[in-house]
């Protein structure tokens, strides 16, 4: 737990999602808005999440539907950019995710001095983009190559759009990914964006990996995040913190308030 604690210190984190809109290249990229309209929905985004008090920032390209796994360079340089244009903004520890491309990942973790990053970085699946086959070795060893063996690695052990080819039960994936593969905390999330993961994929997988940070990767609400704090060491969310609980929509300051009201308190 040494890293994870190094970048969000004993509290169980509360991780919230700056969505970037659609970069270029992406089919939704709206041109004529340009790069100045990304960079300033995801200020305004982060300035609202700030303000709540959340622990951490992540940024990622939800927005680039739909998903490759060998990510187009213009995708991943732009992310760079705009979160260079943010730098100086970011009071809290941030992280990346290039969805779904471990190397990008770890390329833009590097460009921009992130602390920390996600991706599916083991396993092997059937998903709507195709076969999935990450490969960890390569991914970890692009990291120390790249200068960045202090990027803490996040792992979702459970991916969304997606069904594992791999029939062991969850907890024994998570428990043999962090024999073979070294994560720093393991995520478990529900079947897509913005859906729960199950209370008892949660517990089962916190239960054989006690000293291992598990988190919950998406769907957690206001009324769950007591429950899910309880068992879990901290949460990355995103859909709960939008203008009606749309994954699409801005972040709403009132609702990221309330979420993370009742984050501390539970805390």
């Amino acid at each position: 737990m040494q890293k994870f604690h190094a970048v969000f210190g004993d509290t169980k984190p509360v991780i919230a999602m700056v969505h970037l809109g659609a970069l270029p290249g992406a089919p939704l990229y709206d041109a004529d808005a340009g790069l100045d309209e990304l960079v300033a929905g995801a200020m305004a985004d982060l300035d609202a999440l700030q303000a709540a008090g959340v622990d951490a920032i992540m940024f990622g390209n939800e927005n680039d539907r739909p998903y490759e796994f060998d990510v187009d360079r213009a995708s991943t340089a732009t992310m760079a950019y705009v979160i260079g244009r943010l730098r100086d903004k970011i009071t809290v520890p941030f992280g990346v995710n290039v969805l779904w491309d471990p190397q990008s990942t770890i390329a833009l973790a590097a460009a921009t001095g992130a602390a920390f990053c996600r991706e599916i970085f083991t396993g092997t699946y059937a998903s709507d983009m195709g076969p999935w086959t990450p490969d960890a070795g390569r991914a970890m060893r692009y990291r120390n190559a790249l200068g960045r063996d202090d990027l803490a690695m996040l792992y979702n052990v459970s991916a969304e759009f997606a069904d594992s080819l791999d029939r062991r039960p969850l907890p024994d994936r998570a428990r043999s990914a962090v024999f073979s593969s070294i994560p720093d905390a393991v995520l478990v999330s529900g079947q897509i964006t913005g859906e729960a993961a199950r209370m008892e994929d949660l517990e089962a997988v916190k239960a054989v990996l006690p000293d291992t940070p598990v988190l919950a990767n998406t769907g957690v609400k206001h009324e769950t995040v007591a429950d899910v704090l309880r068992i879990a060491d901290g949460c990355v969310v995103g859909s709960s913190l939008k203008v009606n609980g749309d994954t699409w929509k801005p972040v709403d300051r009132d609702r990221a308030a309330d979420f993370m009201a009742r984050a501390r308190a539970v805390r």
